[in-house]
């Protein structure tokens, strides 16, 4: 038993494995219970199961609490607000991903669920190795908290402009790589199928794997801008990681209810760039005031004035103005792959 009192990345491991078998017993109850037969998840479902993420995610705080103390459940909170916020781009890039590649409503879940898998481990492997080095490296918080800065003025210039596909790079780059059929085949993100000059029996993608290798690359993306945020927040590995895969969890489910009403958010990503500024000025603003640190519960009153603001002025404006829903529905289209 004395393993279990080891520690690994400052937490003994124990407390590690307390979070992994929750993450893994809410998967399997999700694909195996839920989900094990495809069908179209509703905006009623999807707000159920999302409120249930939601709810074990605020209440891991607790756990937080008992096993910490009340400064880290403040940094917890904020790391999990934040990161939930950040990761509301990243549902439209989603939305815009499974129109492209015509997935159809039934088969995004479990896209979807393996994409969060993937999650699980990158980001895992992206906060130990920031972890690794901002032990080694203090100063680097410093870069994290200016590109932060830069990141949050450079969006607010570019926050009114459309993601598009038809000539993604990395789009072009697996379909010269992999051979991909035309046509969905069920779920399956890989069908045996003859060759059709050889006739050989081979192994070929389905625009299902396709969507989801991109949607898995746009994560890493959105990590660049998130990871470093929540390290500004604190930089323990625990906090960091935990509540960035409740957040992402709680968002992905999610993902179904906000599909149908993203253009009520189109104003969003203006306090998102706020956000980051705020985020990646706290550093500076702590160390020009003498503060060890940014206060907790300020960051975390700040951070939900910021988005409070932001969703409400997205809401008023879009609503005064009739809205102009974007296209995320799945169009009655064949995407040639």
């Amino acid at each position: 038993m004395e393993i279990l009192f080891l520690l690994f990345l400052g937490k003994p491991l124990w407390m590690w494995l307390v979070f992994l078998t929750i993450v893994v017993a809410l998967l399997v109850f999700d694909l195996g219970v839920l989900h094990k037969d495809d069908h179209e998840i509703g905006v009623a479902e999807s707000l159920r199961l999302s409120a249930l993420y939601i709810t074990l995610g605020l209440c891991f705080s607790g756990f937080i609490w008992w096993q910490m103390d009340a400064t880290a459940t403040a940094q917890y909170l904020t790391a999990f607000v934040v990161e939930k916020s950040l990761a509301m781009d990243n549902i439209f890039v989603i939305a815009l991903i499974f129109g492209f590649f015509a997935i159809p409503r039934a088969y995004q879940h479990r896209v979807l669920f393996w994409g969060v898998l993937g999650v699980i481990v990158l980001r895992g492997i992206m906060i130990s190795l920031g972890a690794t080095i901002v032990e080694q490296y203090h100063w680097v918080l410093y870069l994290f908290a200016a590109f932060l800065i830069f990141t949050g003025v450079k969006m607010l210039f570019v926050a009114d402009k459309e993601h598009t596909f038809e000539e993604n790079g990395l789009i072009r780059f697996l379909k010269r790589r992999i051979p991909v059929t035309e046509e969905l085949h069920g779920h399956s993100f890989l069908v045996r199928k003859p060759h059709p000059e050889t006739g050989r029996m081979m192994r070929y993608a389905t625009p299902l794997l396709l969507a989801l290798i991109v949607i898995e690359v746009a994560d890493i993306v959105f990590a660049v801008d998130s990871v470093p945020a929540v390290f500004t927040i604190t930089t323990d590995p625990y906090i960091v990681y935990t509540s960035n895969i409740f957040a992402i969890l709680g968002l992905r489910a999610l993902y179904f209810a906000l599909a149908a009403i993203l253009h009520r958010f189109a104003y969003l990503k203006y306090a998102l760039s706020v956000l980051l500024v705020f985020i990646g000025s706290k550093i500076f603003v702590a160390e020009a005031m003498g503060w060890e640190k940014f206060p907790p519960a300020w960051s975390l009153g700040i951070t939900f004035a910021i988005l409070g603001i932001g969703v409400a002025f997205s809401l008023w404006k879009t609503g005064s103005s009739g809205g102009d829903p974007v296209a995320v529905e799945i169009k009655d289209r064949r995407t040639h792959i």
